[in-house]
């Protein structure tokens, strides 16, 4: 009897998948990918800047702030990303941490696939552009996935010169050449191709001391960090060298977790094997230290009994150090995938489902957000005076 399958049919595959994407890319560049289209209307951005209403019409008619643009029936457009920033700017509102408080850099990782990693990496990434953090998302996934929810297909348009392998082989003195400004205002992105698995190779087959071999990505990440507040990492679902460097360059971690039987089985298992691999790094003097190191339930069906109990035994078993709201599915994460987009670029058909996902993705976002300001001092201090208000 023949084999079914050979090479030849897998690079007909191959080309076949390639062929498809390649159409979804061009289809995302025909869509003007150069700028972002979310407009807010003046009450959100007063609750982005933290000023009024008021306060902020009265800039601009003091000249202060720019007219709001109008279309030509006279009537507000709303508000770009950069706009709001300007008036954070003009209002002294900016979220930045002070400069004697070091950048977070959160890592969102497991060891399994379809957890939601990459999409939950991605969205945390544009809601802290969007709260006017200066960002900077990494994607070390060979899967690229994060780069894609940039409109960005990997095999077009990005060379692997550009991902971070090339700092990894020595080859660069550091990451700033890989990173690159985004239509996200405040957003930068190190892309991710196929070829950065070729670093699972050259670290794993590094000379000297083994335990260097964790310390490249962190010492790379540590020096451009210092250009943001907070920088995403998005390493690949596995336990390979990547994603050791990652745990290892991180200061804060946050583990998607869906409350389903094999997904929480993987969980238990990337608990056991990080406890293995920190112990490791610590014996060898490497010490992993993070803020925070919270799980996250995601891909949540609400309508499912059965993960419903597993949820609800996650609350009970890891308490504060599980975050309060699950991220719940929504279909809305598939269509806006499709074409290489996230819920934040949506603009047209905001219906009940999308109002619900995005209160809900809000919700868990903000709680991400609370445990990065209480790294930093400043931050603190802020949030006791607004809570004595």
């Amino acid at each position: 009897m023949p084999l079914a399958a050979d090479l030849n049919h897998v690079r007909s595959l191959r080309a076949s998948a390639e062929h498809l994407l390649n159409q979804v890319a061009k289809q995302a560049d025909a869509d003007a990918r150069d700028h972002l289209s979310v407009r807010f209307n003046v009450k959100q951005a007063a609750e982005l800047v933290g000023r009024s209403e008021s306060t902020i019409r009265a800039a601009e008619n003091a000249g202060e702030l720019p007219s709001p643009k109008k279309s030509e029936a006279g009537m507000r457009v709303g508000y770009e990303l950069a706009d709001i920033n300007a008036m954070r700017d003009h209002f002294g509102t900016r979220p930045y941490r002070q400069e004697y408080e070091e950048p977070v850099i959160l890592s969102f990782q497991n060891f399994k696939g379809g957890v939601g990693k990459s999409t939950t990496a991605v969205h945390a990434a544009q809601y802290f552009a969007i709260k006017g953090y200066r960002t900077l998302l990494v994607d070390i996934d060979p899967q690229s996935s994060a780069t894609l929810l940039f409109g960005i297909n990997p095999n077009m348009h990005v060379d692997v010169e550009s991902t971070v392998l090339p700092y990894l082989m020595d080859q660069a003195e550091d990451l700033s050449y890989a990173v690159r400004g985004t239509y996200w205002e405040g957003l930068d992105l190190i892309p991710s191709n196929l070829g950065v698995y070729e670093a699972e190779y050259i670290i794993a087959g590094g000379g000297g001391d083994p335990s260097m071999r964790f310390e490249k990505l962190r010492t790379g990440l540590r020096a451009i960090a210092q250009h943001y507040d907070i920088v995403i990492l998005d390493p690949p679902p596995a336990l390979g060298m990547i994603s050791l460097n990652a745990l290892r360059a991180a200061n804060a971690i946050v583990v998607p977790t869906p409350p389903a039987v094999v997904d929480y089985g993987s969980t238990v298992m990337f608990l056991s094997m990080l406890e293995e691999a920190l112990t490791v790094m610590q014996e060898r003097g490497f010490p992993a230290e993070y803020h925070f190191l919270k799980l996250l339930a995601t891909k949540v069906d609400e309508q499912k009994l059965s993960e419903q109990i597993i949820r609800k035994g996650m609350d009970r078993a890891f308490g504060r150090d599980i975050f309060p709201n699950a991220l719940v599915a929504s279909a809305e994460y598939n269509s806006g995938a499709a074409g290489m987009r996230s819920i934040y670029e949506k603009t047209t058909g905001l219906d009940k489902t999308y109002r619900r996902a995005r209160a809900n993705l809000d919700l868990v976002m903000a709680e991400i957000e609370a445990e990065v300001q209480a790294v930093w001092p400043s931050h603190q201090k802020a949030m006791k005076r607004k809570g004595a208000a």
